[in-house]
């Protein structure tokens, strides 16, 4: 596998950002490295390539945005928005994520090692969001589609004004949101529940430790059967 080296320190993160975009797409199976990210904003965003990036640190807003194809891994923390309306690929975290993480993606993979902030998975539109910590609250508020697994505590108003996402959630939950409630832990979510803990690394955890939430389906008009075109 192809590797190269970019030190922030030294390279401007626009140079870097350029190549990841410009002329990565041509290397397929590239791994990249970006030390000293000192977080900074925006890095590896917008991406769209079959290519590995580590961020070696901190990373600062919108980190892996809009990401497509590519597996983004921050070995630190990350701040607003990482892997904000992410298309397809991984993004991991391997620390804490701040606020609205996850926010308005539509497919892919989030990891989160740690804590995710306020509002993790709001508007959540396809992708899979893990969690290893706590959410914050107001989370996957107004989330339409995809799943949040949560392996800690949710904080207040989860799920509010939900539509057809499915939270999963293994402690305490200390409010669900307007139309959210508590369904029944089905062969459906016990499956896409199990694939999903194997899938962040927590194949050992036991499906069935975990509340399953969902929308009450009683603020918008919504018919099951449609639910492609939504």
């Amino acid at each position: 596998m192809e590797s190269l080296k970019f030190d922030l320190a030294v390279t401007p993160l626009r140079e870097v950002n350029q190549f990841l975009h410009k002329e990565a797409p041509a290397r397929a199976g590239l791994s990249v490295q970006i030390d000293n990210p000192n977080g900074a904003h925006a890095i590896a965003a917008g991406l769209n390539a079959d290519i590995q990036v580590h961020i070696e640190g901190h990373a600062g807003y919108y980190a892996a945005g809009m990401n497509q194809h590519a597996s983004v891994t921050v070995h630190g923390s990350a701040g607003t928005g990482v892997a904000e309306n992410m298309m397809s690929g991984k993004v991991h975290v391997k620390g804490f994520a701040s606020n609205a993480a996850g926010a308005t993606a539509q497919g892919g993979l989030l990891v989160i090692d740690g804590d995710a902030g306020l509002r993790c998975a709001i508007s959540l539109k396809g992708a899979d969001i893990v969690v290893g910590g706590s959410v914050g609250s107001f989370s996957a508020f107004m989330a339409q589609a995809g799943n949040l697994v949560v392996l800690g505590d949710a904080g207040e108003a989860l799920g509010d004004s939900l539509y057809e996402a499915r939270l999963f959630v293994r402690g305490k939950v200390k409010s669900l949101g307007s139309d959210c409630e508590e369904k029944p832990l089905g062969d459906t979510e016990f499956e896409i529940l199990k694939d999903l803990l194997a899938r962040s690394g927590h194949a050992d955890i036991d499906p069935t430790s975990f509340k399953v939430y969902g929308s009450a389906r009683t603020l918008y008009n919504f018919h099951v059967d449609n639910a492609g075109a939504y």
